[in-house]
């Protein structure tokens, strides 16, 4: 099983949910795992320096057990855009930056390695350079997850059109209820299907607030790994 990248049809679609639901499932397959975050911002100071919980859900999902390094090696304070957080404390992110540090990790080749993007597709890294480029540059395919809220057919179908015009494989997309009351849900999954040409590997119903763990393993329960 190669590794991902995932991404989303914006901010907060659930990526970070799919993908610890993913490599839950993966787990109780008996599958390694390994989720990957290498841009985060929004980030908390620990003693043990700037943690994001993102990242954090995706490390406590890896196993064997690695470093937060590992799992994400750029992190910053301010919840902005992540090449504006990384120019607030002066640092340009590059695309040979972020392949270097994440090549020794996809060389482990775990039966599931996730690597989790920032925000959408169309997210900048640099002024010529977007976090998209790299699930190019890693040629990885691409889980996309659809928020299901007032507008996400409009940005399912964008977002998708723009993934494979890039040339890049898409390996399916999941919905994700994140608006619990939602008009038409099944017309809008069934508008989905019809529009998105690739396998739907779940439709993870709106499930609130619990803690990250239990979130994960609930979202396990709807989704298949792709093939």
């Amino acid at each position: 099983m190669p590794a991902y990248f995932v991404t989303g049809t914006d901010t907060d679609a659930g990526k970070t949910l799919i993908s610890t639901g993913l490599l839950a499932l993966a787990r109780r397959q008996g599958l390694t795992t390994l989720g990957l975050k290498p841009v985060a911002s929004g980030s908390e100071a620990t003693q043990a320096g700037l943690r994001n919980a993102d990242a954090l859900a995706l490390q406590a999902h890896s196993h064997p057990a690695v470093a937060y390094a590992t799992v994400n090696p750029y992190a910053f304070a301010p919840a902005i855009a992540p090449h504006l957080a990384a120019r607030h404390d002066g640092i340009r992110l590059t695309l040979d930056d972020l392949a270097n540090v994440l090549e020794p990790s996809l060389a482990e080749r775990r039966h599931l390695t996730l690597v989790e993007g920032a925000g959408g597709w169309r997210v900048p890294l640099n002024d010529s350079e977007d976090l998209s480029d790299l699930a190019a540059r890693l040629d990885l395919p691409v889980i996309l997850v659809v928020g299901l809220r007032l507008g996400a057919i409009n940005h399912a179908r964008l977002t998708f059109d723009t993934i494979a015009a890039q040339g890049l494989h898409i390996a399916g997309w999941v919905a994700n209820q994140i608006d619990p009351a939602i008009a038409a849900l099944d017309d809008n999954l069934a508008t989905l299907a019809r529009h998105l040409p690739a396998p739907c590997l779940g439709i993870v119903p709106y499930l609130g607030d619990m803690p990250s763990l239990a979130l994960a393993r609930h979202a396990a329960d709807h989704l298949r790994l792709p093939d």
